[in-house]
């Protein structure tokens, strides 16, 4: 498959690009924030050319040259991805435990804790919470991440169907897939009792493999081929599936999930999702 090298910017034209003009590459035009121009299949970008790209902050892949309309499945995470915050975070700060569930959560994304043991930990914090703090949550702090709206809408334009994964909670996943009308969604059941939370969770524990499982089994079930599923996700339990995915992007991610990925967003939002694709 020909590959091509994809430049996104909010104001590509106004970039300095000259850096490009020593690799010998075709002239290409581009096409309001997003440059593609047509590479070998053995072309990398020198450390010095990404390094300059960065400095502008312009996001930058090498990736087979594909039609958006030619995928069949997105599959995002949700948590600093899909939305700005993490939402197990957010809930511990009505308990006024957010700075200590929020360093778990920082060191499970890192990679430096198993996911599930760091999950079950921050969910025991959270016994005896009423569960109209997930509601406060969900209404008052809870925002789409930029760009969002657009590739949804894009989805749905293309006929790609979007799959929501998350080691977050079926609280969240279930309103936003009711408001935003994406056809799938898979994450934690946080048990309530009473009304209040027991610290504990229910049924399958979504973690790094189980979302590597379910891209696997919805691109089955869908009928797809491999390059024509996309994984997004922000942390090191997004691995496994950004890597069982034919293209995975690491969106304002940690660097281990970074250096698993085919395509990093650093600078834009999620319209670059679309940006990679013609």
């Amino acid at each position: 498959m020909p590959r091509v090298l994809v430049l996104q910017h909010s104001a590509l034209s106004q970039c300095d690009l000259s850096v490009l003009n020593t690799l010998g590459l075709p002239p290409a035009a581009a096409n309001g924030s997003v440059l593609r121009i047509p590479v070998s299949e053995t072309f990398r970008l020198p450390e010095t050319a990404a390094a300059e790209l960065n400095r502008q902050r312009i996001d930058h892949a090498v990736l087979p040259d594909l039609a958006f309309a030619d995928l069949g499945l997105i599959v995002s995470d949700m948590d600093s991805t899909l939305i700005t915050i993490e939402c197990v975070d957010e809930i511990a700060a009505g308990v006024g435990l957010k700075t200590q569930v929020a360093e778990i959560t920082e060191q499970a994304m890192r990679g430096e804790l198993d996911f599930e043991q760091s999950l079950r930990r921050r969910v025991a914090l959270l016994e005896g919470l009423n569960e109209q703090v997930l509601q406060q949550v969900y209404e008052q702090i809870l925002q789409l991440s930029p760009g969002a709206g657009y590739l949804l809408a894009e989805c749905k334009k293309h006929g790609v169907a979007f799959l929501l994964v998350s080691g977050g909670f079926t609280f969240f996943t279930e309103r936003l897939q009711q408001r935003l009308g994406f056809e799938y969604q898979h994450a934690n059941v946080l048990e309530i009792s009473d009304g209040l939370l027991t610290g504990k969770l229910t049924g399958r524990i979504i973690d790094a493999q189980a979302k590597a499982e379910l891209l696997a089994e919805y691109r089955e079930k869908l009928g797809l081929a491999a390059h024509q599923v996309v994984a997004v996700g922000d942390g090191a339990n997004d691995i496994p599936m950004l890597l069982e995915a034919g293209t995975g992007i690491a969106y304002h991610a940690k660097p281990k999930a970074q250096q698993h990925a085919d395509a990093c967003i650093n600078f834009g939002g999620l319209e670059a999702v679309r940006g990679w694709f013609r």
